[in-house]
Formats: structure tokens, sequence, C-alpha cells
């Protein structure tokens, strides 16, 4: 992006403020977001109400933010799908997410979008466990949720990333159009996965955060075996999503290890003696085992392809939304210069 452009054409800066129930901190949290920030021409802020029954829109707006409400609580996932949506359509550069319940700083949104500024990253996001010295205090049976969904992200993606829970994130206007999400629950780790699978560069920077919410309890952590179970069945599917045969294989050769094993070793046995008791179970159970593994071995190369099918549609996906964002920036240019016609 360059920073020299006139201001007018300088890159927008879209702040999602995600809220539930955050009357408290929503306010200070929209005022603490810096407005004037080095290589950017304009900052705007929109608070996603996701149901909230208390006074959290109203204290939104007071403070001078943008509202979007939903009648409903959608779940976190759903809310960061409209952030995307809205930012989109606004044409924003960057979008920041933030949450509204104080637990992070705003001041350190300049931290986080520097890199997508200068093209070094497609996302960054704000990490707790970088830096040992910046670790929150947060109790350990939290930490140690965190940390085990990081160690799986890790585990399928291959990529060893410290902190995949944090929802203090920024995003190209590329990453944006290129992301995909289904999860209702949450975004994060699904988020993670979606863009290291799409080849996008992640880059964590580390963060002083809140470990402990201000006021009330985390919408999302607030089960930590709920919190893993959802999450690890969003990253289940995230993984089949992307790489299915890899996923089918593994168990396709385990079955199909044992089966052929014991087929084997029937076989060897009626060699030697002729007949097949004493030992006629091996044959079932590894005839059962042979044809569940290869069963499950055809499933992944049928997954493999639907794959393929999906990754297409979505390069098309993505043409159109490149190409009606485009035509909507022709347009607005084209009012523009017609504007400063006439102003002459």
């Amino acid at each position: 992006m360059n920073a020299t452009r006139p201001d007018n054409q300088r890159p927008l800066l879209l702040v999602a403020v995600p809220c539930l129930n955050e009357e408290q901190t929503v306010a200070r949290v929209v005022r603490d977001i810096p407005r004037e920030i080095k290589g950017i021409g304009r900052v705007e802020v929109v608070v996603f109400d996701d149901g909230s029954t208390d006074a959290t829109a109203d204290r939104a707006r007071d403070a001078g933010a943008e509202v979007v409400s939903s009648k409903t609580n959608q779940g976190l996932g759903a809310t960061f799908r409209d952030a995307v949506r809205v930012a989109l359509s606004k044409g924003a550069d960057i979008m920041v997410h933030i949450d509204g319940d104080g637990q992070f700083d705003p001041a350190d949104i300049p931290l986080l979008i520097g890199p997508v500024i200068s093209n070094q990253a497609d996302m960054v996001t704000a990490s707790r466990f970088l830096d040992r010295s910046l670790t929150p205090e947060m109790p350990l049976v939290k930490r140690w949720g965190n940390r085990s969904v990081a160690f799986i992200v890790r585990l399928l993606s291959g990529e060893n990333f410290k902190d995949v829970s944090c929802g203090f994130r920024a995003f190209s206007k590329e990453t944006l159009l290129r992301m995909n999400l289904f999860g209702r629950f949450t975004y994060t780790q699904e988020s993670f996965l979606d863009l290291i699978f799409k080849k996008l560069t992640i880059l964590e920077i580390p963060v002083s955060v809140r470990g402990v919410r201000e006021f009330g309890e985390s919408r999302v952590a607030s089960s930590i075996p709920r919190y893993a179970i959802r999450s690890l069945a969003i990253m289940f599917r995230a993984f089949i999503s992307y790489k299915p045969f890899k996923l089918f294989f593994a168990i396709a050769s385990v079955f199909l290890v044992v089966g052929v094993a014991l087929l084997g070793f029937l076989g060897m046995h009626y060699l030697e003696t002729g007949a097949f008791s004493p030992h006629i179970w091996a044959g079932f159970v590894g005839g059962s085992f042979s044809f569940f593994g290869f069963t499950t071995l055809i499933t992944g190369l049928i997954g493999d392809m639907l794959v393929r099918m999906r990754l297409n549609q979505e390069e098309i996906l993505y043409q159109l939304k490149r190409s009606r964002l485009e035509g909507r920036d022709s347009l607005a240019d084209s009012s523009m210069s017609i504007g400063k016609l006439t102003d002459h």
C-alpha cells in the first residue's frame, strides 16, 4: 500500500468491535481507538452488537461508533463474517478485529496494521504467548486450553504458531476477499487453517493483554470443555475441507496394515497345514479390516476430488467479489472526477 497517496485515496481502516453485553467497557474501547495512524487516511469504527440485552449499542453510539445490531445472539463466528461483509462493502483496505470487553489495548492497533500496510503479512494476530514476559495471568485451565488448541493447529498445518485463539487481529483486503469461514461459534482457529492452506502469510506480534476480563465472563471460553469440543470440531471440519486424503489415508493405512497382516497370517497357516481352522477368525477380521481400509481410502480420494472442485468454486467466488469491489471503486473514482470537473 502506498502511504504517499493523497489523503482521500490513502488506505481506509475499519475497526470491527464485536460485543455481547459489554455496556461497561465498549465506550472506553471505542474512544481509545486511534483515529490518526501513519499510513492510514481514514479510520471507521463499527460495533457489532450480537444480540445484547443491555445498553451496549447506546454506549457505543454515544462514544462515536457506528453500530450494526443483531436481534438474536448469532455467535462470534457469524458476527465476524458480518464484519468482513461490512468492511468489504465500505471498501476498507484493512480491517482490525478487537473485542469490546477491554482485554486488548486499542493503542496497539498501529503495531498490528504496520506489517499489513508494508505488505509483509496478510494477517497479523496479537500473541499472548510469543513473549513470555508479556504472557498475562489467566486461569491454568484456560492457558492449557489455549496452548492445546495451538498445538493441534500446528499438528494439522505444520506451522509453529504460539497463539491461535486471540481475537485481536488485522486483515488485509486480499485476506478478507479470500476467507471463507463457516463456524458459528468462533472464527479464530478456523481462520488460521483457512489462511494457511491458502498460502497466505500470517504474522504473530507479542502484545500485552488482560488475562482476566474486567467485567463478566468470556462468552466463548466460559466453559472450557465446551470450548475445546467446539473448537476441535471446527478445526476437524476445516482440515477435512482442505486435506481429506491425508486424513483418510492415515486412517485407511491402519486398517489395511492390520487387515493384510491377518490375511497373510491365515494364508501362511493354510499353506503349512492345508486348513484354515482354528484361525478362521483371522479371515473374517482381516477381510473386514481390509474392506474398511479400502472404503476409507476411496472416501479420501473422493474427498480430494471434491476439494479440487470447491477450490475452483472459491476462486470463482473470489474473482466475483474482487470484480464487484473494483467496479464500485471505479464508479466512486468516476463520481469524484465528475465532481471535480463541475467544481471548475
